[in-house]
């Protein structure tokens, strides 16, 4: 991959700044905008941080720096990018006046991605006049620390794009995985929340509380996971017993089509989670820092910052 790509991102938030961050990292020259001006002014600092966390001294931490420039501007950080990423908050009005204006300044074969977890891309990309150079990618939060990034095929998205967004991302050390077809959630949210759903059905119907399911996720099947794909662990049992599972269990597993009762209303109290210190469970603002933290220093350990 050519190391003396210019790669835009539009947005220096949370995701914006990983994606930089990531993508410098690799060797490309990184143009970020933000339209606002606390977001540009604090990028540096906090990729910075960012970097630090990750292991990089301060030789490494400079010459990352060098290769991100700050604009005010979404036509000045898009003039002479090979890709665009987009990473503005999940509004499609927003995300498609964005892309509009991007599709007026990029050149004209500079691919378009848009960073989303759920929305679909197809309808952030309809408007556009080059659709066949536009797709998604979902980078998952935190963004340099996370490897998977699923990249979004719509309709009109051409062979070319998806195959030189698949080499650029895996060429900065990521997992890209192609998503043929543009469906919500995509392939890691669908999983997840499939997942999710099951849980808040098994507190709702008194089976267990919501501990127990946390729990039994961390405890057993979820030590696995991150070895032991699904698919591969229904090929190691065996199709056959995969098959006599799901004759037995499926008809019993929650799959009402709308969100839970129970979750509308924990939401409708004001039971957001650790952000209110109840949701499922109670939380003190001590426990929920010894989760954040003990998830930030497990990602470091598997990315080898931190030794075992």
């Amino acid at each position: 991959m050519n190391k003396n790509l210019q790669i835009a991102v539009i947005g220096a938030g949370l995701m914006g700044h990983g994606i930089a961050l990531t993508l410098a990292r690799a060797g490309q020259y990184v143009a970020v905008t933000d339209p606002v001006a606390d977001a540009r002014a604090t990028l540096s600092a906090r990729i910075r941080n960012s970097l630090i966390l990750m292991g990089d001294d301060e030789a490494q931490i400079a010459r990352i720096l060098k290769k991100i420039e700050i604009f005010d501007s979404v036509p000045g950080a898009v003039r002479n990018a090979f890709a665009v990423f987009e990473a503005a908050p999940e509004k499609l009005e927003l995300k498609q006046r964005i892309f509009a204006e991007v599709e007026a300044h990029a050149p004209a074969n500079a691919i378009l991605a848009s960073n989303t977890s759920v929305m679909p891309i197809t309808g952030i990309m309809a408007g556009l006049q080059g659709r066949h150079r536009a797709l998604g990618t979902h980078w998952w939060n935190p963004p340099h620390m996370i490897p998977l990034v699923e990249v979004i095929r719509t309709e009109w998205t051409g062979d070319a794009t998806m195959a030189a967004m698949m080499a650029l991302l895996a060429d900065a050390g990521k997992t890209p995985v192609r998503v043929e077809k543009d469906v919500p959630g995509f392939i890691g949210n669908r999983l997840q929340h499939a997942l999710w759903r099951e849980a808040i059905s098994l507190v709702e119907r008194g089976i267990c509380d919501a501990e127990s399911v946390d729990t039994v996720v961390k405890s057993c099947f979820g030590r696995r996971l991150s070895v032991l794909g699904p698919l591969e662990n229904a090929d190691l049992v065996g199709t056959d017993l995969t098959l006599d599972i799901h004759k037995t269990v499926l008809a019993d597993l929650e799959h009402r089509p709308g969100p839970s009762p129970y979750l509308e209303r924990l939401v409708a109290e004001g039971r957001l989670g650790m952000k209110t210190g109840q949701g499922f469970r109670d939380w003190t603002p001590q426990e929920a820092e010894k989760v954040r933290n003990g998830v930030a220093t497990h990602l470091r350990r598997l990315e080898g910052i931190l030794p075992d």
